[in-house]
């Protein structure tokens, strides 16, 4: 896998990686051909899978809080598959309402309640 979609993939991982969560097999498989882009799928354990990329050069904030979002999607996939709750990753706010939407803040990527607009934790450190 390439060095800066590993190192972006690794906080989320560490999210990921929490009783509510589920974590992904990662097949190192290139499957775009966009010029300065590194991918890689993401497979649950129903054999379902998503591509998913980083834009190399961009900064670290930008590429974990980007691929945070499109990780998001797989697992709340996943989740649905196994029967477990999808809003993941759960907004302690609100607990059964929604999921936290990962998004950019003072140059750090950060899980943040998308109804009340409160920074919840840093990506990877939930």
């Amino acid at each position: 896998m390439h060095p800066e979609l590993a190192a972006a993939l690794a906080p989320i991982l560490t999210d990921l990686g929490r009783p509510e969560g589920v974590l992904p097999e990662i097949r190192d498989k290139e499957w775009n051909d966009l010029p300065a882009t590194a991918s890689a799928y993401l497979f649950a354990q129903d054999g379902s899978g998503q591509g998913i990329s980083v834009a190399l050069g961009q900064p670290f904030h930008h590429q974990v809080a980007e691929l945070a979002d499109r990780v998001q999607d797989w697992a709340v996939e996943a989740l649905w598959s196994l029967g477990r709750p999808t809003n993941w990753p759960p907004c302690p706010r609100h607990p059964q309402s929604h999921p936290l939407a990962a998004v950019e803040s003072q140059e750090r990527a950060v899980w943040r309640c998308p109804a009340d607009n409160v920074e919840i934790a840093a990506i990877g450190g939930l």
